[in-house]
């Protein structure tokens, strides 16, 4: 399979990358494609469609063997189910889909054409295979049945930050990075209330700590570039 495209993020790393596309809105992402696929032509009429799916490649997640039962974190990594009955990226083929909002194509990037997105769940560097309109007359389901997933409700956190350590984040990144937090990046299985987790996000790394449903950000700290 070809590689088309390569996302850029604001993640350099997977922690605190949502869990699912569509969870944080503001979030801010854009698809260059490689030089073969930088035809104009390739995207025409892509414009008039508000929503896009990307197929991509869990690029950080291959292993030699797959498993048939993995351990969802949305059941607290507890209990085991079949593979294909979940969005692990542990798979016998890496493959993500994500659907994402089209704000808008960049036609006059030295790049060629770029897709500008936003609500991704993407690292950068991410490899994307395909893009496709998303439709909303077939690809809309709202009586669709979530299985397990749907009836596991997680509440967002209440995300505290005092205004010294808010004035660190830069004002476009603010947003995003509350929302990141409020959808609780740690792993399920961790509920340690004095552990101190650190989130790499847009050239920052955020300290948090978690006690009960509230969220506290213990320090913002620039990410010096090697």
């Amino acid at each position: 399979m070809k590689r088309i495209a390569k996302i850029q993020s604001d993640f350099s790393s997977k922690f605190g990358i949502p869990r699912q596309s569509g969870l944080v809105l503001s979030l801010r992402a854009t698809i260059t494609f490689e030089p073969e696929y930088r035809n104009p032509d390739a995207l025409r009429g892509l414009e008039e469609f508000s929503h896009i799916w990307v197929l991509w490649e869990f690029s950080e997640s291959q292993q030699e063997h797959w498993s048939p039962t993995v351990r969802p974190p949305r059941l607290g990594g507890n209990r085991r189910m079949g593979v294909f009955a979940t969005r692990s990226p542990f798979r016998p083929n890496p493959i993500g889909l994500s659907c994402v909002k089209l704000d808008k194509i960049d036609w006059e990037n030295a790049d060629g054409p770029v897709l500008c997105v936003s609500g991704g769940d993407f690292m950068d560097g991410t490899p994307v295979f395909d893009i496709k309109p998303y439709l909303p007359f077939t690809d809309s389901h709202p009586e669709a049945v979530g299985g397990f997933a749907g009836n596991v409700y997680q509440n967002r956190l209440v995300v505290c930050c005092a205004e010294e350590r808010m004035r660190k984040i830069p004002s476009r990144y603010r947003k995003a990075v509350i929302g990141i937090l409020e959808e609780d990046p740690r792993p399920a299985y961790q509920h340690d209330p004095k552990r101190v987790y650190g989130m790499e996000f847009a050239g920052m790394e955020i300290r948090f700590s978690v006690e009960g449903d509230v969220l506290t950000v213990q320090d913002v700290i620039t990410v010096k570039k090697e």
